[in-house]
C-alpha cells in the first residue's frame, strides 16, 4: 500500500465520518431508522457539484449542498410526524423520489451552459477542471494533493463534532437525546416531540449531504451511484467505532464513530491492496461484500470475546 494511497483512504474516511456522525444522529439519538442517507449524500454532490459546474464559489456550493440535505432530512420527518407514516417507510420514500431529482439536478448544468439543447436529466457530472474548496491549497502538479485534502477534511470533522457536542448538551440536544430514548416519556415533560424529530432528520442528512458535497470535489464529479451503500459504511463505522471504543460519554462516542469509520476505509484499502487477495480475484467490486463481513465481525467479535473473559473469570472463581 502507498503513502499517497493511505492518505486518500484516511480522506475519504474523514468524510464518511461525517456521514456517520449523521447516521448517528438518525439511529442512535432518535432511534429512526432512516434509509434517507442513501439519497441525500449524492444530493448534496449533486447541488455542489451543479453550482460548481456553474461557476458559483466552491465555499457557498458546498454550504448548499449541506442545505439540500437539511431538507431532505426534514422532509423525511414531516412524512413520519404529519402524515403519520411509518419511520422507515417514510425514509424510502423521500429516497426514491430525490433519485430522479438528483438525476435532473445532474443534467442541469450543462442545460444551463449550454452544452445540451434541451433539459434532461444525467447519471453524471464532470468537475475535472473546475475550482474545489481545496484548490487554492493545491500545487499547479497536484504533489500535495493527497496531504492538503485530508487536512482541510479534517478541519471539517473537528468543526462539527464540535458543534454537535456543543449542540447536544444545550435544552435542545438534550430534548432530542430524551425524544429518541423514550418519546411517550419525553412527551410528557412538554418536549415537542415531532418538531425535534424533524429537526433531528434535518442535521442528521445535512452532515450527510456536507459529506457528498466534499466527495465530489476530491474525485473530480458527480455520479448518481455514489451514494448506493452510504448507510451501511455508516452503521459500519459506528458499529465497529463502539466495539473498539466502548464509551457512553457522548463525546467520547462521536469521537470513537469518527475512529471507526478512518478504520472502516484503512480496512477497505488493506483488503484491496493486499496481494494475497488480489490473487484470489477480490476486487473492487466486492466492496458491499467485504463491508458486510466487518459489520458481521464488529458485531460479533465483541460478545465472543465478553464470553471467554467471564468462562476465565468464572474457572478462576
Amino acid at each position: 500500500m502507498s503513502f499517497e494511497f493511505l492518505l486518500g483512504s484516511i480522506g475519504i474516511g474523514l468524510i464518511y465520518a461525517l456521514v456517520s456522525l449523521g447516521v448517528f444522529i438518525s439511529f442512535r439519538l432518535l432511534d429512526f431508522p432512516d434509509l434517507t442517507a442513501d439519497a441525500s449524500f449524492p444530493l448534496g454532490g449533486a447541488i455542489c457539484g451543479l453550482c460548481i459546474y456553474v461557476g458559483m464559489d466552491p465555499w457557498i456550493a458546498t454550504l448548499l449542498g449541506m442545505f439540500a440535505g437539511c431538507i431532505a432530512g426534514a422532509m423525511t420527518g414531516i412524512l413520519y410526524v404529519k402524515l403519520n407514516i411509518l419511520q422507515l417507510l417514510s425514509s424510502i420514500i423521500v429516497m426514491i423520489g430525490l433519485y430522479s431529482i438528483n438525476l435532473r439536478i445532474l443534467g442541469i448544468g450543462p442545460y444551463i451552459m449550454e452544452e445540451t439543447p434541451r433539459l434532461a436529466g444525467s447519471p453524471n457530472l464532470s468537475l475535472l477542471d473546475a475550482k474545489t474548496i481545496f484548490s487554492p491549497f493545491i500545487a499547479e502538479d497536484y504533489s500535495n494533493q493527497y496531504i492538503v485534502q485530508p487536512l482541510m477534511i479534517l478541519g471539517f470533522v473537528i468543526l462539527f463534532w464540535l458543534l454537535l457536542n456543543l449542540f447536544l448538551n444545550t435544552k435542545m440536544g438534550l430534548a432530542l437525546r430524551a425524544t429518541g430514548t423514550n418519546q411517550r416519556m419525553a412527551k410528557s415533560q412538554g418536549i415537542p416531540t415531532g418538531g425535534i424529530t424533524i429537526l433531528g432528520m434535518a442535521i442528521s442528512n445535512g452532515l450527510i449531504a456536507l459529506g457528498g458535497s466534499l466527495f465530489v470535489q476530491t474525485q473530480g464529479g458527480a455520479d448518481i451511484t455514489i451514494g448506493v451503500g452510504t448507510i451501511v459504511i455508516g452503521l459500519a463505522s459506528i458499529i465497529i467505532g463502539e466495539s473498539i471504543f466502548p464509551t457512553k460519554r457522548i463525546w467520547a462516542v462521536m469521537l470513537a464513530v469518527i475512529f471507526g469509520s478512518i478504520l472502516y476505509r484503512l480496512f477497505i484499502a488493506f483488503a484491496l491492496s493486499n496481494e494475497f487477495l488480489q490473487e484470489i480475484g477480490v476486487g473492487t467490486e466486492d466492496l458491499n461484500l467485504i463491508t458486510a463481513i466487518l459489520v458481521v465481525l464488529a458485531l460479533v467479535l465483541p460478545k465472543q470475546l465478553k464470553k471467554r473473559a467471564k468462562k476465565r473469570g468464572s474457572k478462576h472463581d
